[in-house]
């Protein structure tokens, strides 16, 4: 038997998949939301490879927000079809009333 990595590294995006996903998002409906907030993931994740030398943050960055403008339409569907989430219970109803 011979042991194999559970986790597969995927491969790194392509140079330049952090410009081209800035101008996914900038063309969405949401862009006035998430273009400050892809934004700022930017910023931390390029400073934080600025001090480590390893561009894993940048990666992740992409990876996080590609994921999100991929599963955006099924969301959007998934709200436009009256999704009822009526079988939820109240934190009021567990924690007990504020005062």
């Amino acid at each position: 038997m011979s042991a194999q990595p559970v986790h597969h590294p995927q491969a790194p995006p392509a140079p330049a998949a952090g410009a081209k996903l800035r101008s996914r998002i900038a063309a969405h409906e949401a862009a006035d939301r998430w273009l400050p907030a892809f934004e700022r993931d930017w910023g931390a994740a390029l400073e934080e490879s600025r001090q480590t030398f390893d561009l894993t943050a940048l990666h992740e960055v992409v990876r996080e927000w590609q994921g999100r403008l991929d599963t955006a339409p099924a969301v959007a569907a998934l709200i436009a079809s009256g999704f009822e989430d009526t079988d939820s219970v109240a934190l009021e109803d567990i924690i007990g009333a504020r005062r």
